[in-house]
C-alpha cells in the first residue's frame, strides 16, 4: 500500500515522461487502464512522440486512428505491413487523416499494405502538405494517387513505389513535373518503359532513380545515337 501512494504522488507529467519509454502498444494499454492518473500520461506521452510505427503490430483501424489522434506533435508515421503486421484498410487511413498532427507530418510509410486504395490514399495525403517521404510501395494504387499527391504535397522528396504495377508513365510524368523538390524515387519492379525514365530526367536531370543500376542504364541508353 505504502509503494502505491508512493506512486500516486508522481505528477502527470513524470509519469508521461516515464511512458515515452514503452515501445509496445499492449504495455501501453495495459498502463493506460490502470487508472484515470494514469490514462492522462499515457495520453501526455503519445502527444510528445515524433515517431509512430505499426511495423509488426496486429493492429486495426480504430485502434491506430485512436492512438495517432493523440499523437500532437507526430512527424513519422510507419503503417508498414510485415508478416505480423496491421492490417490497415482505407476506413482506417480515413480516420487517420482527421488528426490534428496529420497537416504536420513529414514522412509516412503504408509500405506493403494491400488492404488500401487510391480512396484512402488520396485522402490522408491530401491532408499531408508538408509531407517531403512517402512510402507507397507493394500497394495497388493507381494514377489516382499519383495525382493528389503531386496536388497536395510540394514538399515532397522521396517517394517509393517498389512494385506499384498500376502505375504509368502519366502518373510519373505528372509528379516528376509538379513535385519540385523531389530528389529521389524508387521504380523497382513498376510495368513502366525504359523511355519514360529517360524523360523523367529530362525534367529533372538530378532526380535519383533507384535502383541506381537502373539511373546508370538510362543514362546510358540517352547516350545512344540516334538514326
Amino acid at each position: 500500500m505504502a509503494e502505491d501512494a508512493e506512486i500516486d504522488r508522481l505528477p502527470v507529467d513524470l509519469l508521461a515522461h516515464i511512458f515515452l519509454f514503452l515501445s509496445s502498444f499492449t504495455d501501453l494499454a495495459q498502463v493506460s487502464s490502470v487508472c484515470r492518473k494514469w490514462r492522462q500520461g499515457v495520453k501526455q506521452s503519445l502527444a510528445r512522440k515524433e515517431c509512430l510505427s505499426f511495423a509488426g503490430w496486429k493492429m486495426d483501424d480504430v485502434s491506430i486512428a485512436r492512438l495517432v489522434a493523440h499523437a500532437y506533435s507526430l512527424k513519422d508515421l510507419d503503417i508498414s505491413r510485415s508478416c505480423w503486421g496491421c492490417q490497415i484498410t482505407d476506413d482506417g487511413l480515413y480516420r487517420i487523416s482527421l488528426a490534428k498532427c496529420i497537416s504536420n507530418l513529414t514522412s509516412i510509410s503504408l509500405w506493403g499494405v494491400t488492404g488500401i486504395t487510391d480512396k484512402g490514399v488520396i485522402q490522408l495525403v491530401s491532408r499531408s502538405t508538408s509531407l517531403q517521404h512517402l512510402n507507397v510501395g507493394g500497394t495497388f494504387i493507381t494514377d489516382e494517387s499519383l495525382f493528389a499527391i503531386a496536388n497536395s504535397c510540394p514538399h515532397l522528396k522521396t517517394i517509393v513505389l517498389w512494385s506499384c504495377r498500376h502505375v504509368t508513365q502519366s502518373g510519373l510524368f505528372f509528379l516528376v513535373n509538379k513535385c519540385k523538390k523531389l530528389e529521389s524515387i524508387n521504380v523497382w519492379g513498376m510495368r513502366v518503359p525504359v523511355d519514360c525514365f529517360i524523360s523523367l530526367l529530362t525534367i529533372s536531370p538530378a532526380l535519383q532513380i533507384k535502383p541506381s543500376d537502373l539511373r546508370l542504364n538510362v543514362e546510358t541508353v540517352s547516350l545512344w545515337p540516334i538514326h
